[in-house]
């Protein structure tokens, strides 16, 4: 047998003489996130997807639904005839497969067919009316029910439900460009990444490794929080830059209380020369203002200073427990713990400046043969495809 489901979005529906491009980007995304499931068909109709599936696979439909960003809920429906009584006896049947004895109801109509003889109001009531009659130990409650019984009525047909699971809401992924994530390891670079993707941003991910300072267990940990992002947007590429020099001459040549300014400058420069080769329009970090040295508005913007390029922060005013809860929500918290050190916990000064100056920096950097190091890292960068775990 086969079940229906029909998915809802948000603000896709706002967007003028624009909303065919972002429903024909969700549509195509839908199409992505279920390849492999089997007799699945997919329609886009008049503000509206339908995915049709074999009744079994409709857990594992809805499980994959809920990560497709621009979803804000989808239910499965039973469908009725564009008929009063067709729709009364639909409706009992679903409402009495979620019936309890003094449960509370209530029946929201939405006629979107307006040739439908019955008003919205109309259809209701008298859906309502034959649900007290039928489906027995029911009271109604049109201000705070225990359940809703919903029914669309639409051009062909009548869609009820009693169900409404949510999905993670924003944008289509893709439909808004292009960015390159600085992804370390820890808890919040991963969130950086899915807030932006939810803004409808594709992403690749950029990661600086420093063997033999850190182990193939802290890359290893990368590659498996990328491939949970992926679940969310698709493939992505994960690019592995070599750092492990750029750190030796900093160590050797530069002031130790300025190591982690030192350091994240150089990140920048090499993933602005990325993202300009991969045709990113912006850098994504998991920054959080304060909440680390490098992390204060001074240092923010000392280490800005050497790109031009935008660089998006969508955790800047979040504190680690929000960032924390929504790592937990969408599993990579367990992945970012793992006890692997990044590059960026390797020769970490233990009196690092916390704001510093400009001139300080720059003086600090003529040490440095900049160009040949960011070439150096540029060159000897890995590059690998991450898809997700069908």
């Amino acid at each position: 047998m086969k079940a229906l489901l029909l998915i809802r979005y948000g603000e896709i529906g706002l967007k003028g003489k624009n909303r065919k491009f972002f429903e024909n980007k969700l549509t195509a995304n839908i199409k992505r996130s279920l390849l492999g499931i089997a007799e699945c068909r997919i329609q886009q109709y008049r503000g509206r997807n339908f995915v049709e599936v074999l009744e079994g696979d409709t857990a594992a439909v809805i499980r994959r639904l809920q990560q497709v960003f621009g979803i804000v809920s989808l239910s499965p429906v039973a469908i009725a005839e564009l008929d009063i009584e067709s729709i009364k006896a639909v409706a009992a049947r679903e409402l009495g497969k979620v019936a309890k004895p003094g449960m509370t109801f209530k029946v929201e109509t939405k006629r979107a067919n307006k040739r439908f003889p019955l008003r919205s109001p109309e259809v209701s009531r008298d859906v309502g009316e034959y649900l007290l009659d039928h489906v027995p130990g029911l009271t109604v409650d049109v201000h705070h029910p225990d359940q809703v019984l919903d029914v669309e009525i639409r051009d062909h047909e009548t869609y009820i439900y009693t169900q409404r699971i949510p999905g993670p809401g924003g944008l289509p992924v893709g439909a808004s460009g292009k960015g390159l994530l600085l992804i370390s390891g820890g808890i919040d670079s991963p969130v950086a990444g899915w807030m932006t993707m939810k803004r409808g941003v594709t992403l690749e991910a950029l990661h600086f490794h420093s063997f033999p300072f850190t182990s193939e267990r802290a890359k290893e940990k990368v590659v498996d929080l990328t491939r949970v992002l992926t679940g969310y947007g698709g493939k992505i590429l994960l690019h592995v830059a070599h750092f492990t020099e750029i750190q030796k001459e900093l160590r050797l040549k530069c002031p130790e209380k300025l190591t982690v300014t030192l350091m994240r400058r150089m990140m920048f420069r090499i993933a602005e020369r990325l993202a300009e080769q991969r045709g990113a329009l912006a850098l994504i970090t998991g920054e959080s203002l304060g909440q680390v040295a490098s992390q204060t508005m001074e240092s923010i913007h000392v280490i800005e200073h050497v790109t031009t390029i935008p660089v998006f922060r969508p955790l800047i005013g979040m504190d680690k427990e929000e960032i924390v809860n929504i790592s937990r929500r969408i599993d990579t918290y367990d992945i970012s713990i793992r006890p692997y050190e990044d590059c960026c916990t390797v020769f970490l000064p233990e009196f690092p400046v916390t704001r510093p100056r400009l001139a300080d920096v720059e003086e600090a950097e003529k040490a440095l043969d900049i160009e040949a190091l960011v070439t150096e890292s540029l060159e000897k960068t890995e590059t690998i495809e991450i898809r997700g775990q069908v």
